[in-house]
């Protein structure tokens, strides 16, 4: 899911080679951390939050069919 998440956040920025996204766990979750250059942030955010809320949902409809639970984070 990882490998999903990182090409999905490549191809909607300008610099894909400065992406950067962390896996940890906690409470029984997957806490996926995505890293963007700051250039890019508004590219992964969207307007009102919409690209990242599409990214959200992508990202639990595929760990549900793994009997999974996951959040997906944007940080600076």
């Amino acid at each position: 899911m990882k490998e999903l998440l990182t090409y999905i956040v490549q191809n909607l920025v300008d610099n894909p080679d400065e992406v950067s996204v962390t896996e940890h766990k906690a409470d029984g979750e997957t806490v996926f951390e995505v890293r963007v250059a700051d250039g890019d942030m508004g590219k992964v955010i969207g307007r009102q939050g919409r690209i990242v809320k599409q990214i959200r949902i992508l990202m639990r409809a595929v760990a549900q069919k793994k009997g999974k639970k996951v959040s997906v984070e944007i940080l600076d």
